[in-house]
């Protein structure tokens, strides 16, 4: 039986437990590089990183897969996702690879494969990496003379600078405004001050000192706290929150408020669309979104489609159909016109474009709608399947019954770790409230720990 290699998001886990050991990664390199090598040419694939302290062990084996298999490898060092898919691209490299967890503690780590065209690999794709990592790689080495090179790029940050920046209209500048920037300790700890600078800003950094053992701690998109005291202290104008691998961006305004990405998409929605620069007529998002964003959209005229959790849903209903907004609660914004990914930097930019454009207080610019109450809960289990329980199908029951036609219900496991993420919306506070609390109530008896 083939073991589960890939979830919602690439391959990921605690780092020395399967699937992050240094043999999965080096059959995973060994694999993908296999399946993408076609034609004569020298083949080569890109491999970036966050600053997690097994990076170094699974970049080394990841380097020793590729040019197994007759692969030429660049790497890249620490440097965002997005920077990643971007230089897939443009130095017409025949995969790239994401060494991150994203907005998981050091501990765990992960693997992120993007094909050729920058964008992230299909499930027939990742089904085909799984068999071979699961069979006797041996067939698939390179004679001697076919063994592929190393090298070390040094100007990964600098081209991805350069790009974010060329998302902006010709001669945008952000003088005049303060900027506080949380890194995470992660991808990102260079670039995002530096491209916040070159455009002019006055730019406070946090979360730029990266140790290995940092990343995400009490800092970044999911642990505001630090951003928010530190906006308030400086008395900046805006706070930006990247996570791990800055594929994600929240921002807190200049009282020290928190905006999530669906305040962001908002206020890039109704600016695009404005400018007659959003295509197909709205935006897609995912179930977790806040019925508030839909309304919103509604009263503009626009429309929201809702997809699974995971910007790889979003970003493949985006290009079935022809969308170039998309994204998630989380900060996930993908912005198809600049980037086949998730991309914090550049959805930074563009909320600021627009601040500079309106001449207002971030405050005012962010707060497109009033949320409608939702709660989010996680409950995490240790064995078993918690929502195939009589007792648990019949308490999400009873939920959507209460919620009724005005409230919404979404329960999902996590596609990364063993939780499940139990979120209701609706107009009434209390409602939702109570009936988050009687199905985490039931999740929490008997096989849930």
């Amino acid at each position: 039986m083939t073991k589960k290699l890939f979830g919602t998001d690439g391959v990921r886990g605690r780092a020395n437990q399967y699937p992050m050991t240094a043999e999965t990664a080096m059959k995973i390199g060994m694999a993908a590089g296999h399946i993408f090598r076609n034609g004569d040419h020298r083949h080569r694939v890109v491999i970036g990183k966050d600053t997690r302290l097994s990076g170094y062990m699974i970049e080394s084996a990841l380097i020793s897969g590729f040019t197994a298999v007759g692969m030429d490898v660049f790497q890249l060092g620490p440097v965002p996702t997005p920077g990643v898919a971007m230089l897939t691209r443009s130095m017409r490299a025949d995969l790239g690879v994401m060494i991150s967890a994203s907005h998981n503690e050091f501990c765990d780590n992960g693997i992120k494969i993007f094909g050729p065209d920058g964008y992230k690999l299909s499930d027939e794709q990742e089904a085909e990496i799984t068999k071979l990592v699961s069979s006797d790689v041996a067939p698939l080495l390179a004679p001697p003379e076919e063994i592929g090179r190393a090298k070390r790029i040094e100007s990964s940050r600098d081209r991805y600078i350069e790009a974010a920046k060329r998302s902006l209209p010709r001669n945008m500048r952000f003088e005049g405004l303060r900027i506080v920037v949380d890194c995470a300790h992660g991808a990102a700890y260079k670039v995002a001050p530096l491209a916040l600078w070159e455009l002019g800003a006055e730019v406070i950094p946090i979360g730029v000192e990266p140790n290995g053992t940092n990343i995400n701690a009490g800092c970044g998109s999911t642990s505001v706290e630090l951003l928010c005291e530190k906006v308030k202290e400086m008395r900046a104008d805006i706070g930006i929150a990247l996570d791990g691998d800055a594929d994600r961006v929240v921002v807190v305004d200049e009282k020290g408020h928190l905006v999530d990405g669906d305040q962001l998409m908002a206020v890039i929605a109704k600016s695009w669309n404005d400018q007659g620069k959003l295509l197909s007529g709205g935006v897609v998002a995912t179930i977790m979104s806040n019925l508030g964003l839909e309304r919103f959209l509604k009263d503009e005229k626009l429309s929201m489609v809702r997809t699974p959790v995971g910007d790889r849903h979003v970003v493949e209903h985006m290009r079935r159909h022809g969308f170039n907004l998309g994204g998630e609660q989380s900060g996930h914004i993908v912005l198809s016109d600049f980037s086949t990914t998730g991309d914090g930097l550049v959805s930074a930019l563009q909320i600021l474009a627009v601040v500079i454009a309106q001449q207002k207080p971030v405050s005012s610019v962010c707060q497109q709608f009033e949320r409608v109450p939702q709660l989010l809960e996680s409950v995490r289990y240790s064995q078993g399947a918690p929502l195939e329980r009589s007792d648990v199908i019949e308490a999400i029951r009873a939920g959507e019954d209460r919620l009724g036609k005005s409230g919404r219900l979404v329960i999902r496991p996590s596609g990364t770790e063993p939780v499940i993420r139990v979120m209701a919306e609706g107009d009434d506070k209390v409602v939702v409230s109570e009936v988050v609390s009687e199905i985490v109530g039931v999740l929490n008896t008997d096989q849930t720990v």
